[in-house]
Formats: C-alpha cells, structure tokens, sequence
C-alpha cells in the first residue's frame, strides 16, 4: 500500500506526474489548474523530482515545448484549463500528429464569455476531435491514478497518441480527499522509462519534422493511422487498467464502469464526479422505491466506447443522458454521440432522455437527480416524449 494523503485533486494529478518520472514540465498558469504546476515546481526545486521545469510566455508555447520535448525522447507532462485549452488547440492537434504520447491534464473550467473560474466539460469536450485520448475521472483518487495510467496507455506502441485527464474544476481540483499516493517501486514495475522507438529530434540523425504533404501523396493515410490508433487504445485501456488493478488493487472499468444494470429496465449515463451523485440516487431508489435503474459512468469520451454502451443499453426502456455541456445548436455532446453509437440497435434501443445541466459550475443536488429518476420511472410511453433534449434547472422567466 502507498502513503496516504489529504489532497486536492490537483496535488493528486502532480504526484500522478511524480511517480510517472516526468523529465520535462513546461508550464503557463491558468485558475483552476495553476496549483498542479505550483508543485510540481515544488518537486523540481525540492529534488524529488529530476525534471526540467520550463515556464513559458503562454498555453500555445507550453504545448510547443511538450511537444519538442516529447519528439526528442523525454516524458512530457502539461496541465491546462479553459481559454488556456482552446489557445493551445492548434498545437494539440499537432502533438496528435505526431503521435506523441504527451500527458496533460484539463482541469475543467467553463469558458468565456460571460467568464467565471467554475467549471463544466465544455472546454475539455470541445476537443474531441484533435486526436487526443480523453480519459475523465470521478475523484482525486481517481485523478492521481489516471495520470500514471494514462502514460502506460499512450506509449503503448499500438497507440502512441497524446492523452487527457480531465477533472472538473474547484469541485476535484481544490477540495481534498484522502489519497493513496501510489508506491514509486510498483509505479516502476508497472510503468518502466520511456523508451520510444521513433525519436524524431536526434542531432545525430537531422531531419525536419511536420512536412507538408501533397494531396496526391499520404495525408489521408496518416489520419487513417491515427483512427486506426485511437481504435486500439479501446484494448490497451482496458489491459491497462487490468494491470493497474492486479498491482494497486483498484480497478476503475476501463472504458466505462456499470453499475447495478444486471436488471435495470432504466439507467442514468454520466460523467466526472456528477458519477458520485448518480451513484447515491440509483442506490436510493432501488432500495427505497424499488425502481430497476442502473448507473453507467462513461470514462473515455476518445476513444468512445460503442460496442461496450450497446451492449449496457440493449432492451432498456429509457436512458438518462446527464451532461455538463451543450454543443449549441445540437443539444449535449454526450447525447449526439450516443444517439449514434446506438443507432445499430434498431428495436433494442432504448429512448434517450438529454439533460443539460450543471454549466458555469450550477450545483445539482442528490433531489434534482432523485426527480430525474423518478421521472424516468413515470414516463409509461416512450413514444410520446416529444422533449428529448432538456434544460434542467433554468431560472424562471429563461424557459
């Protein structure tokens, strides 16, 4: 067992990038995620950890130096939030590229405008098409173990392709929970020092790196590398989260982690620590209502898990799509790709229910998500919901 602390769930995700061994940190600061950074200075200065602290002018310049170092054979580590994510977009998709096995942390604030430092998913969901692996955790725990993890994932040479882990904001980032900092001699047995075997930047073998190519020549076949890629990563979590499990003694699922659906005629679908929340409901109204209802925690939004969340849903009536974001103009983003992933279900599919809730950091309570459920329960015809995409807890005057 590992020695235990009070942490927050940013000093969770920093002594993550310690027992991992990062040798490069490049940094610009940004609320809810500065105090990641602030330790990992600590860890650098302190000699705990023999790393490269780099700060730098700003988010597109700290994704530029991940990227370099990464390219020439050092373990990366960034963490971002918000404006700062979307300044670096450019470079994100670069990084993906490349096939760089980059770990960054999005500690989730919601972005302008109007502006505030509390959080929902949007900045982290809104790049989902840059190529990156996006892992979202529940807790710091959860956090601390995921950054050690997600270098096992993306180094992996099935995949080699940059990893998130995203946590939401003040709600993970600045409250602390007791946290089991894992042992660094079993982080070694489970996580060795990166080795690539792709190097790109060697001064003894000069070359240029992001060429441009001809339409007539290879980009279509490097994007299919990259889809080919993400498809792998499905396996290699779930291996590495095995693995973790059978050396740490905790599994967290994988892909996703259901929970009490051996006979659920319902189920509620979410993400990040709204999960904790979900959990005590469904729990609640199984054993005080006696509602068949079944929890499913989505973990990995790239790659997203279809054949896994087909077969979960296969033969429900309703699911309960509960989400911190909104793509404006299409509804939730979690809802559009699921609506998808199960279109293959034909009669099997049961009727998705989009809830929008929680944006800038608005709290939903164990009621609110005890009202959801016992709606879903009340709703006798699914052919007659008529209001799939919901907007829970708008102000009155704003419906």
């Amino acid at each position: 067992m590992g020695k235990a602390k009070m942490l927050t769930g940013n000093y969770a995700a920093a002594y993550g990038a310690l027992r991992a061994r990062v040798e490069v940190v490049p940094v610009y600061p940004i609320t809810p995620q500065t105090h990641i950074m602030e330790k990992m200075a600590e860890f650098t200065t302190t000699g705990q950890l023999d790393a490269e602290f780099i700060s730098v002018e700003s988010e597109h310049t700290a994704m530029a130096v991940a990227i370099a170092s990464q390219a020439a054979g050092a373990r990366s580590f960034t963490a971002s939030s918000s404006q700062g994510i979307l300044y670096m977009h450019e470079n994100l998709f670069v990084a993906s590229g490349m096939r760089l096995p980059i770990v960054m942390v999005m500690v989730n604030r919601s972005y302008g405008s109007p502006n505030t430092i509390f959080s929902d998913l949007g900045d982290s969901l809104d790049q989902r098409d840059t190529g990156w692996i996006q892992l979202y955790v529940e807790n710091a725990q959860e956090a601390h173990d995921m950054v050690v993890q997600a270098y096992k994932i993306g180094e992996d040479k099935r995949v080699l392709l940059p990893v998130a882990v995203c946590f939401e904001g003040i709600i993970i980032s600045h409250y602390m929970e007791p946290v089991e900092i894992l042992d660094q001699t079993k982080v070694d047995q489970f996580l060795p020092p990166y080795q690539p075997d792709h190097v790109i930047l060697d001064p003894d073998r000069p070359m240029a790196a992001g060429l441009v190519v001809m339409d007539d020549l290879y980009y279509t076949e490097y994007r299919y590398q990259q889809q080919v890629a993400m498809d792998n990563a499905k396996e290699v979590i779930k291996e590495v989260d095995q693995s973790f499990g059978q050396i740490f003694g905790r599994h967290y699922g994988g892909l996703l982690q259901a929970e009490m659906m051996e006979d659920a005629q319902l189920a509620i679908i979410t993400l990040g620590s709204l999960a904790s929340t979900a959990r005590a409901v469904v729990k609640y109204l199984r054993q005080e209502k006696k509602i068949p209802i079944g929890l499913v925690k989505l973990r990995a939004i790239r790659p997203f898990p279809d054949q896994e969340l087909r077969e979960c849903f296969a033969g429900l009536k309703i699911v309960a799509v509960l989400e911190k974001a909104v793509s404006v103009g299409a509804g939730g983003i979690i809802y559009t790709e699921l609506t998808r992933s199960l279109s293959g279900l034909q009669d099997q599919q049961p009727r998705l229910i989009n809830y929008i809730l929680g944006l800038g950091g608005r709290d939903i309570t164990f009621e609110d998500l005890n009202d959801i459920g016992l709606d879903l329960y009340a709703t006798k015809d699914v052919a007659q919901i008529t209001d799939p995409i919901r907007w829970f807890k708008l102000r009155n005057g704003d419906e």
